[in-house]
């Protein structure tokens, strides 16, 4: 395991130089945390989840202290979205890692308001084009390399088309642009593996832990056959898939309404979006 930053190393860091890892080659990680009351919700998830990926890629990770002074002071609302990056730090020219580095550490904190409509009256999700790649060594963890999902997402600009679909190379599906995916299938709900690709969502961790949801593969062929669909993430909540389409904007399935279903229920108790205020 490797060591955590001595609580004395400044950690934090204003603004990004040129010469950032993070910056040059994506070399960092990166965490999207809501805020409820100024605390953090499933933090020791997306701190696993953040541990992991320091370890996959060899960056020392932050004392306590300094993760937990991300998000410690005043609420600026009664929900915020707290995002944390950590890249390698000063590195130089090339790929080659320095002999002496610093992780830097940057954060902020925004007002947010999760879309209650979409909890009620679900959504419409459409298939990509883009196929994820598959690299074992970077699956699971949220990297600051996000060009596959930036890619997919300038797909479309439908405003009524919220979330797109993302299968790998092997026509796998694996996840949203931004979001993990569930599916239920013989009165049981699962979640893809992301040992392959993709990112490893802290709901996702937490609703597995709950017994609640299983990982289990999905081809794309099977994909409109299974009985119901869901798209979320520790942010937004969970939303309904109520319509898939093709990339070419023909319906390939319509599944059912299922406002206030028992996943939807227990995933919002886990991020404490109440019924009531939806």
């Amino acid at each position: 395991m490797l060591p955590p930053l001595s609580a004395d190393e400044p950690a934090f860091e204003g603004q990004v130089p040129f010469d950032d890892r993070g910056l040059a080659y994506g070399d960092g990680v990166f965490e999207t945390v809501l805020l409820r009351a100024g605390k953090p919700v499933l933090w020791d998830y997306h701190m696993a989840r953040l541990r992991q990926g320091c370890q996959r890629l060899g960056i020392n990770v932050p004392c306590p202290a300094s993760l937990e002074a991300t998000w410690q002071g005043a609420p600026t609302a009664t929900l915020e979205v707290l995002k944390i990056i950590l890249t390698r730090g000063t590195g130089g020219r090339g790929y080659a890692q320095p002999d002496t580095v610093v992780p830097r550490l940057l954060s902020r904190r925004t007002p947010f308001q999760p879309s209650a409509e979409r909890w009620r009256s679900g959504v419409t999700v459409r298939l990509c084009d883009l196929r994820l790649s598959r690299q074992p060594r970077l699956a699971g963890i949220k990297h600051l390399n996000r060009l596959e999902n930036v890619l997919a997402r300038q797909e479309w600009n439908d405003a009524g088309i919220a979330e797109g679909l993302l299968v790998d190379s092997d026509d796998v599906v694996v996840e949203a642009t931004s979001m993990n995916v569930f599916w239920q299938q013989a009165g049981e709900v699962f979640t893809p593996l992301t040992d392959q690709c993709g990112v490893a969502g802290t709901l996702s961790a937490a609703l597995v832990d709950q017994g609640a949801v299983k990982q289990a593969t999905l081809r794309l062929s099977q994909l409109p056959a299974v009985e119901q669909c869901w798209v979320a993430n520790s942010v937004q909540g969970m939303w309904p898939v109520n319509t898939l389409l093709a990339a070419d904007g023909s319906v390939l399935k319509r599944w059912p309404a299922c406002e206030g279903d028992s996943l939807q229920r227990l995933a919002h108790q886990l991020l404490g979006y109440a019924p009531e205020s939806y």
